[in-house]
């Protein structure tokens, strides 16, 4: 018990400093820009980095028996991913919306109209994508712990925890719509692409062919009447 506890610690220690490391790393890399974004593109990237790892984790051990080993440091890499992205979020809704929810979903205020307009339907829409990610993703670390798995049952925990996947898909059109559409607009001058771009798109695929070979090797095993590797 005393090893589980102390190897816990260790884990978290490890993850809280790769991801500060990685924040940091992201900032300096984006020194021209304001502040305000620069801290909140940081946090949004290391954010997608480590929840990106933790979803490796899984298809990789049953790829490779060795990555078993990895599979107790998913719940850190989760925990301070989501860490990172609420706080993201937190910088977004301060201070760039000035928390204004009707901005944070595209709207404007149309002085002439004295109402709200819809002004930016692609901001809002992806917005909403991150939003309901970050809802879930709160859920999946609130109940990422051993009480929770004793609390609910091992299949309903399992079955909650699964819905890591669909959060990863909310998060990849999230990110993506940032990296690749937000920018792009026929009438003011396009900013310089964001060089993480591409590392995104690297993740995204590395992520996808790990899945796809996964499934396979499970799908023969069964074929061949073996057992299913365990993730």
């Amino acid at each position: 018990m005393a090893q589980k506890a102390f190897d816990w610690k260790i884990r978290h220690l490890v993850i809280l400093l790769f991801g500060a490391l990685l924040t940091y790393g992201f900032l300096e890399s984006r020194a021209q820009w304001s502040e305000m974004h620069r801290w909140n593109r940081a946090l949004g990237d290391a954010s997608v980095v480590l929840v990106a790892l933790s979803m490796m984790i899984g298809p990789l051990s049953r790829l490779w028996g060795a990555a078993k080993r990895l599979i107790p440091w998913r719940r850190e890499l989760g925990i301070y991913g989501v860490i990172a992205a609420f706080i993201h979020a937190t910088i977004i809704l301060v201070g760039w919306m000035n928390w204004d929810l009707y901005r944070l979903v595209g709207m404007e205020f149309h002085p002439g109209l004295q109402r709200y307009v819809m002004f930016q339907q692609g901001l809002g829409f992806s917005n909403i994508l991150g939003i309901a990610a970050l809802i879930y993703a709160l859920i999946l670390t609130l109940t990422s712990n051993d009480f929770s798995q004793r609390w609910l049952g091992a299949s309903v925990w399992k079955h909650v925890q699964q819905g890591t996947y669909i959060m990863w898909w909310i998060i990849v059109l999230h990110t993506g719509y940032f990296l690749f559409m937000h920018f792009l607009h026929f009438d003011r001058a396009t900013p310089e692409p964001n060089w993480f771009r591409w590392p995104f798109v690297g993740l995204v695929v590395t992520i996808m062919l790990l899945q796809f070979a996964a499934t396979l090797k499970t799908w023969r095993l069964k074929a061949r009447g073996g057992a299913a590797p365990a993730e």
